[in-house]
């Protein structure tokens, strides 16, 4: 915490108990300015007042230590009535009070400004999630962020209307994600909707218990990316959107309207408030999944890099301690907020459209890794967009080197990876193989295993997934082959800028585990340099490179990478290949990070 320490004083300022009773306080003022009322009177009240020798109904609000704090906009409306009560009460952190302004400010908006080193516009963020403060990190930015605590939390389910709920069998029957999420692919007419996964925090971790759900089950993989391409369609901006997509009346027409959602994925928070203001009328029934709901859990973080004076951050730290009294754990419920997962209180539930057997009051599991969430939303990313790309995979003698504690060799971990990714595109996505040496094909150091189609095309018995399949089987290491990474490169790259196809998620993915060893080809800088001239930001193909193993330079990765917009990675072991692929496109695929 560094310089992060705590205030002297944990009482309201208008209880400090070393300030002794508000009363008789109180009664010293009075005397005071009655003293000084005399002084003005025997010296002249006119030069008092012009030499400022009066001041009244002065009080710690006249230098207060003023913050600026940016919450996530369903939790901004109770923040912002609990600083009001502090001021009312004159809340102080030594002996100054805490003065704070609470703007509503989407979470993903304050965490691309960070990333991008611009002025947040504020000393203190509260998110609706730590996945938020999690992808700071995890993206590379330098961004010092002080996580001090919770605020509250609360559980993220699917709400339906009465009728669609009815069908379902609520409340009495349970369902996990899978199956909550597969009704709507079984009934037209019940249509799910969420917000985007790469903006909302509530949208990324369903799909990340749905991804979880998927794995565990035969055929998982496919319902799932068929689950999420049919929600792709009927995704919003923000979480606050996909409630105006409910229907306005149970008329049939607004029933039949195709724009309308029966269904949504939604905080218990967003469902009581919903509740609270239809007066009686178009409320919400909530399913708990059965397998789990992921929490939104709202951290207090302090942005040390505004600057912050150890008087703002002892305030700040005060005004979180504040929010824990009794008095503020109450405010937050009745916005709706869970304050404790011992204690849920019942009527917080219910308004939210929740009941038993509803497993409600199912402690919260373990929050999903930075690697499960960036998985769910790579394969979310080419979900969404469709894909193009083609995958070049080194088959120099060196893949033929073991996998320490394996008993496989680089090519075979690689081969069983890529195996693993190709699992998670669907038909609609365009996947090509090539592989790489030295002289391979004659005079060029790469060939063309199975050109760049669409997984679902078929010629002959099979499909190009089939086709795909056995050719990643059939990848061996070259006896005694050395590594032609950048002639390989350019032909891959020239190839797939020429072949670049509107609408999709476009990319290029080159794996080796060595330096280029061929001394006929071109230079690094030429490389680089004809890399740059074929870039266009209109038609992106950024390029993805992974070093894999210990042998491979990640420092040239990057540049080579970062003259297409892509971006290099590093594995030391081949299985880590499919997240890190998935994690790329997320990067390469996230709007502004392109070209």
């Amino acid at each position: 915490m560094g310089r992060h320490s705590l205030p002297d004083q944990y009482g309201a300022g208008g209880s400090d108990p070393r300030r002794g009773d508000p009363r008789r306080r109180a009664r010293r003022r009075t005397v005071a300015v009655a003293a000084a009322l005399v002084l003005a009177v025997a010296g002249g009240t006119a030069a008092a007042v012009k030499g400022g020798l009066l001041s009244f109904g002065s009080s710690c609000q006249d230098d207060p230590v003023r913050l600026a704090l940016a919450a996530s906009p369903d939790l901004a409306p109770a923040l912002e009535a609990a600083a009001q009560q502090a001021r009312e009460a004159d809340l102080t952190s030594d002996g100054r009070c805490v003065a704070v302004t609470v703007s509503a400010r989407e979470s993903y908006k304050v965490a691309d400004a960070l990333l991008a080193g611009e002025d947040p516009g504020a000393e203190v963020w509260v998110p609706d999630s730590e996945v938020w403060v999690r992808r700071l990190t995890a993206e590379g930015g330098t961004t010092e962020v002080s996580t001090v605590g919770q605020v509250a939390s609360t559980p993220v389910g699917v709400a339906m209307v009465p009728a669609a709920a009815k069908t379902l069998g609520w409340p009495k029957k349970t369902y996990g994600w899978l199956e909550l999420a597969g009704a709507t692919l079984r009934d037209d007419s019940l249509r799910l909707g969420a917000a985007d996964p790469a903006r909302s925090a509530t949208g990324l971790l369903a799909l990340t218990r749905l991804s979880a759900a998927a794995a565990g089950v035969d055929g998982g993989k496919t319902q799932a990316a068929a689950l999420m391409k049919a929600l792709s369609r009927r995704v919003c901006d923000s979480d606050g959107q996909v409630l105006d997509t409910l229907p306005r009346d149970s008329s049939g027409t607004e029933r039949a309207n195709p724009k309308r959602n029966q269904a949504l994925v939604v905080s218990e928070q967003a469902a009581y408030t919903y509740n609270s203001g239809a007066d009686g009328g178009g409320s919400l029934d909530l399913f708990y999944p059965e397998d789990g709901s992921p929490r939104l859990d709202y951290p207090y973080a302090l942005l040390d890099q505004t600057g912050l004076t150890t008087d703002e951050s002892r305030a700040a730290i005060r005004f979180m301690s504040y929010l824990r009294d009794p008095r503020q754990q109450r405010l937050l419920e009745r916005y709706g907020f869970r304050t404790s997962d011992d204690e849920v209180p019942d009527t917080l539930v219910t308004r939210a459209g929740g009941s038993s057997p509803q497993p409600y009051a199912q402690p919260p599991g373990r929050p999903a890794s930075e690697v499960a969430v960036q998985e769910a939303l790579g394969v979310w990313t080419i979900t969404v967009q469709s894909a193009r790309i083609t995958t070049v995979v080194d088959a120099s003698a060196s893949m033929s080197e073991p996998v320490p504690g394996t008993g496989r060799s680089r090519m075979d971990v690689t081969k069983a990876s890529l195996l693993q990714a190709l699992a998670t595109f669907t038909t609609d996505d365009e996947i090509g193989l090539w592989d790489f040496s030295t002289a391979l094909d004659g005079d060029k150091d790469y060939r063309v295993r199975v050109p760049t189609e669409r997984l679902g095309a078929r010629k002959g018995d099979g499909t190009q997934r089939d086709r795909l399949s056995a050719a990643f089987g059939d990848l061996a290491p070259v006896p005694n082959g050395a590594t032609g990474l950048y002639d390989t490169t350019l032909a891959a790259y020239k190839a797939a800028t020429a072949s670049y196809t509107k609408g999709k998620f476009n990319a290029l993915v080159v794996l080796t585990d060595g330096v280029n060893e061929d001394p006929g080809s071109i230079s690094r800088t030429d490389l680089i340099a004809r890399l740059e001239r074929l870039t266009s930001p209109e038609r992106p193909v950024p390029l993805i490179m992974i070093a894999v193993g210990p042998d491979a330079d990640r420092e040239e990765a990057d540049r080579i990478a970062e003259a297409t917009g892509g971006s290099g990675h590093e594995v030391t072991d081949p299985s880590q290949i499919h997240s890190v692929i998935l994690k790329a496109i997320v990067e390469a695929g996230t709007p502004g990070r392109q070209g």
